[in-house]
């Protein structure tokens, strides 16, 4: 329950500009989760989110790349958790996830900070990352999916 709750975090910081904690756990209410406030506090600090002054004047909570050996290991849960198939198509790689995943999957992906990534692009369960060559692409896939096998 713990990394599906901490994906959903992620994907609602990525997709809303959250500003309290109070609004994170309302968030998450509105998803099902039964949280407490210690329990967002705790989450806050164990993704290492900070908060950014945005583009509207308001702050709201980030991923913070400042962190990135404990970030590796949140990004390699979230990864695990939530991809069900990856596959290449020449330059990109297609990523299939569980319902409502694909966004946290996609900033976590982007978190990895791969030069070899144009970009992705994340629906509600499916990801497209764009690579610069085959190659990579090809070699993306396997390190995906031995880590998905791993899991199982």
């Amino acid at each position: 329950m713990k990394a599906k709750r901490l994906n959903k975090i992620l994907d609602i910081i990525t997709t809303k500009n959250i500003e309290t904690q109070e609004e994170l756990a309302e968030e998450l209410r509105k998803e099902g989760f039964k949280i407490t406030q210690a329990t967002i506090s705790r989450d806050i600090k164990n993704l290492h989110l900070t908060k950014v002054l945005g583009k509207n004047g308001k702050y709201k909570y980030i991923l913070s790349v400042n962190e990135p050996k404990v970030i590796d290991n949140q990004i390699m849960s979230i990864l695990q958790n939530s991809i069900t198939h990856v596959e290449y198509i020449e330059h990109m790689v297609v990523i299939k996830t569980l319902p409502a995943s694909a966004g946290a999957v996609a900033e976590a992906i982007d978190q990895l900070g791969l030069e070899e990534v144009a970009g992705t692009l994340a629906g509600d369960n499916t990801i497209f990352v764009m690579f610069r060559n085959i190659k990579k692409a090809e070699a993306f896939v396997r390190r995906i999916d031995s880590m998905v096998r791993i899991h199982e």
